[in-house]
């Protein structure tokens, strides 16, 4: 920061305030008896650019201007002096001569007569008036006074005219400064008695609200609009920082040059754009304020321990959690957000509405949730094995699972459910896993009160070990319940006999996730091991297959850990009919939308803002499964030229499997390996825990061990043959320190939800990995609202944007090359003469005189993403524009440079100064003449070798 222009008073008075004059383009300020007009850019010296209006009737002690858009040339002040008067003051550019001075020459200071100008003026206090401000989404006036019965009054222009009565607000020892809050629409005024009011405009008789603290008066006041604090200042020295919303204090600290009598602060604005806080004594200060969510600066959690489970309910937009010690908290989303104590929260406000506490019993801890597709019923599961269902309204238990009697202790521990779609009312069914690895098919019915297990998937993984890739299996001829989704199946006789396997008892094989698909013909369940092998289950054509086996899963290694080939999440990725015509529609409108309006772009926070990444620089051609809002601007999709029968054609589904190497592998239905894939996080390999899709599978996310989250664009891979180009990161980001138990994506907020083992639960801007806030926050959420970027207290990793690659990348080459130094170049430029007097530099000698380069490129490995910046000057060239420029004292002429070989010049004309023949000194003289005109044409290189900077 620096001072621009500066102007030495003459009056021997302090100045008391100023401000700009926004239609006269000037600066007005005040002292004790004069008014005073600067003309802060014009040329000259600084006392003969302003005008001095005086004399006035009392002492003036603080100017506001009035906001007049309709008035060119004139400009309204208010001022406030010692008797308690309120003037406004008219200034015009006439009264100045500005409109007549057309020419160059200064303008003279000049004395004016204050009663050649309009002056308005009403007694409104019995006191001082110590600030005036001008509100203009109230279209009123404000001004404080030390008065305790007139202390604060908020009224019109027009009541300085007449003698109607005003809104007046009392305050005990007066006011000493005010400040108004647009969003809150409060008054916040302070004073000697150390106590901020909080006013509603129109409610004079009684504060709305009381800020108490300050252990001395209260001088100055501001707000930060954005994050709605007010922020105090003491005559002490002392800053406090309020929030409006809860009335809480935030932040103090205090200026710590001199004593609290020395260097008093005068005055205190707050910068919005950079969020900093400058204040003006003997100095000029500038506090950063930091700016967070939170109101503490303790790590924001949303349970008091790790959080097992977190489930999204689509239906009622609703969030679930559960934490370890088995309280399920509850929070609406849009209008409130429930978790599992239970617990539920309201997404405005951020406050809690209910919770349960040991839905299992005492001391057993629930480890996993599910929701059934319709809202209503909330199924959850427990490490004993016992499993639940609860009406997800209210809380409500409706049917058990009991535990058995002969189970051991964690055996039948339920580690995922899933609910199958019924068609009868009332009627229940949950796929659970239990932590043995057993896929068990538990059945709810409306006549019975307790939870029932129909039957379980048969063991598999011992016949695929022994050479077989594919299993028939066989509908049971007396299935206990008829009409469900998965059929009752079990193996062949032959296939039912025991398997003998010869292997170290000490490999893991038990299954670790699941996930199943039923729609559209399809009826499958996938399902993955500790060791890696993926199976299948293909219910329609009644077979099992080994989709994948890595060549050491049956090998033990004891120095390797044995649960690195685990595949901790997996996925259908699948769109329906609904969505495939649903995504036809969006791209047709959203084309008809950009060619009628000739390429503007869609309004930030519409749904289709996170699949822009996607778009740019892609042409037209694509399947009409393609993203919604792929097409950019300008250009038209598939979708308009395709005839409807194929609009209809849905792509086979895929599946996606999170690995503990890191690892992120997309499969076939017939098991091959699509894409393996290592996700971009500025850190080495991180085990994958969780993954998550939206309903059309356009989006794909996924957490990691570490607390990152990684974003995919999924939505044109899907469309065979599944280009690998079309399997796009847009961003990764830090949302936690620890473990991430389970991500969400809310497609209509364009949110993130994340848990952790921290016991938190936080909320992310999808498109930008922007920090919202944590579920337990005082603070209400701001999700529509494109907020400065922040990061909670326990992160400090700025998110990572994958840029997609240009078309012509290969083209143009996007990073830099080394500069190496062309010596066969050097010498045939060089005068043959002075490269012979110099000895030849060592190869690793700095000669400062070389000034010509090649550019050479040796072949590196790349280990991460290339992302280069533009450097240097464009115009200056490729390999010159990025080195450093040097600043260098200027020689008296810049006509030329110092002619290459003058050194060899001037040495040889020492050599002939004693010699006193006329023809040596001759043929010397012309010689000079030759070596000028053949080795050192003097020709301007400056703007070969230094770029043009502009001032």
């Amino acid at each position: 920061m620096r001072a621009q222009a500066n102007i030495n008073v003459t009056d021997t008075s302090w100045i008391t305030g100023c401000d700009y004059l926004p239609q006269l383009k000037r600066i007005v300020a005040v002292t004790e008896r004069t008014i005073i007009i600067w003309d802060y850019k014009a040329q000259g010296s600084s006392q003969d650019n302003c005008f001095v209006i005086k004399p006035m009737d009392h002492c003036l002690l603080c100017v506001c201007v009035v906001p007049m858009t309709d008035h060119l040339c004139r400009d309204d002040i208010l001022m406030g002096d010692d008797g308690g008067f309120v003037n406004r003051f008219t200034l015009n550019s006439d009264d100045f001569g500005l409109k007549k001075s057309k020419n160059k020459k200064k303008m003279q200071s000049q004395i004016l007569d204050s009663k050649n100008f309009k002056n308005i003026k009403r007694k409104l206090h019995n006191d001082w008036v110590m600030k005036i401000k001008y509100i203009q989404p109230l279209n009123c006036f404000g001004s404080c006074s030390l008065d305790s019965i007139h202390s604060f009054v908020l009224e019109s222009l027009k009541r300085l005219e007449d003698n109607m009565p005003v809104r007046e607000f009392s305050m005990p020892r007066g006011a000493n400064t005010f400040v108004y809050c647009i969003k809150a629409n409060v008054i916040v005024t302070g004073g000697d008695d150390k106590i901020l009011r909080l006013w509603h405009p129109n409610i004079s008789t009684k504060p709305v609200g009381k800020l108490v603290g300050h252990m001395f008066s209260i001088t100055e006041l501001v707000t930060n609009e954005k994050d709605q604090h007010v922020i105090s200042l003491s005559s002490a020295k002392v800053f406090r920082v309020w929030d409006i919303q809860t009335l809480s204090l935030l932040q103090v600290f205090h200026d710590s040059q001199g004593g609290p009598g020395d260097m008093q602060i005068y005055a205190m604005i707050f910068d919005y754009n950079h969020g900093m806080l400058v204040t003006g004594s003997s100095v000029i200060d500038m506090y950063p304020l930091t700016r967070m969510i939170q109101d503490t600066k303790q790590i924001p959690h949303s349970h008091d321990r790790d959080i097992n489970v977190m489930v999204y309910n689509r239906t009622f937009h609703q969030l679930l959690t559960i934490c370890s010690e088995s309280i399920i908290k509850f929070s609406f989303f849009m209008e409130t957000i429930l978790m599992m104590e239970y617990q539920v929260w309201e997404l405005e406000t951020g406050h809690q509405i209910y919770q349960i506490f040991d839905p299992h019993g005492s001391s057993i801890e629930v480890t996993t949730a599910a929701i059934d597709k319709s809202g209503f019923v909330l199924a959850t599961g427990a490490y004993n094995g016992t499993l639940k269902l609860w009406d997800f309204g209210s809380g409500q238990e409706m049917k058990v699972l009991v535990e058995g009697k002969d189970w051991k202790e964690d055996d039948h521990w339920l580690h995922q459910l899933t609910f199958l779609a019924t068609k009868e009312k009332n009627h229940f069914l949950i796929l659970a896993l239990e932590y043995n690895g057993r896929i068990k098919l538990v059945q709810g019915k409306e006549e019975d009160p307790l939870l029932a297990v129909i039957w379980e998937l048969p063991e598999v993984v011992p016949i695929f070990i022994q050479g077989k890739k594919v299993i028939p299996l066989t509908v049971s001829s007396k299935p206990k319940t008829m009409n469900i989704p998965i059929p009752e199946v079990e193996l062949e006789p032959n296939e039912n006999e025991p398997v003998v396997l010869n292997i170290n008892p000490g490999i893991s094989m038990e299954v670790t996730c699941f996930d199943v698909l039923i729609m559209e013909g399809y009826n499958m369940i996938a399902a993955a091991t500790v060791n890696g092998i993926i199976i299948l289950w293909n219910f329609v054509l009644c077979t099992v297959t080994e989709l994948h086996r890595p060549e050491d899963a049956l090998i033990l290694d004891p120095d390797l850990d044995p649960e690195r080939l685990k595949v901790n999440a997996m996925l259908f990725l699948f769109r329906s009919s609904d969505c495939v015509r649903k995504i036809s529609e969006e791209s047709i409108t959203s084309s008809a939308q950009s060619d009628s309006t000739h390429g503007l772009q869609s309004n930030k926070g519409s749904k289709s803002s996170i699949y822009e990444a996607e778009t740019k620089g892609q042409s037209t051609g694509q399947h009409s499964g393609s993203t919604k809002g792929e097409t950019t601007a300008g250009q038209k999709n598939d979708t308009d030229i395709l005839p409807s029968t194929f609009l209809t054609e849905h792509p086979p589904p895929v599946l996606v499997t999170a690995h503990e190497d890191g690892h992120l592998r997309i499969w076939s239905m017939q098991g091959k390996l699509l894409k393996d894939m290592l996700p971009f996080t500025k850190h080495s390999a991180i085990s994958l825990t969780t993954l998550y899709t939206d309903v059309c599978a356009r989006v794909l996310l996924a957490g990691n061990m570490e607390g990152h989250v990684i974003l995919w664009n999924i939505g044109s891979f899907l469309n065979p043959p599944h280009d690998e180009k079309k399997f796009k990161q847009l961003t990764a980001w830090r949302g936690h320190a620890l473990k991430i138990v389970n991500v969400i994506y809310v497609e209509d907020k364009q949110v993130v939800l994340t848990s952790s083992v921290d016991g938190s639960v936080r909320i992310w801007h999808a498109r930008n990995g922007h920090y919202c806030g944590y579920f337990g926050q005082r603070r209400t959420f701001e999700l529509n609202e494109v907020t400065d970027f922040i990061l909670p207290c326990d992160v400090n990793e700025y998110p990572v944007e994958v840029k997609e690659e240009s078309k012509y990348t290969e083209k143009k080459q996007r990073y830099e090359y080394p500069l190496v130094f062309d010596r066969d170049k050097w010498r045939k430029m060089s005068s043959f003469s002075l490269l012979f007097r110099r000895p030849i530099p060592k190869p690793f000698d700095v000669n400062q005189e070389f000034k010509f380069f090649k550019s050479l490129s040796s072949p590196k490995i790349r280990r991460n993403v290339l992302e280069s910046t533009m450097t240097g000057n464009r115009e200056a060239g490729v390999i010159f524009g990025s080195l450093p420029i040097y600043r260098v004292p200027s020689p008296t002429s810049l006509r030329f440079l110092p002619l290459i070989g003058a050194d060899a010049h001037k040495e040889s004309s020492e050599n002939f100064q004693g010699k006193k023949k006329g023809g040596r000194i001759l043929h010397s003289q012309s010689r000079r003449r030759s070596l000028r005109k053949s080795l050192a044409p003097e020709v301007n290189l400056t703007s070969a070798f230094f770029p043009v900077i502009q001032k």
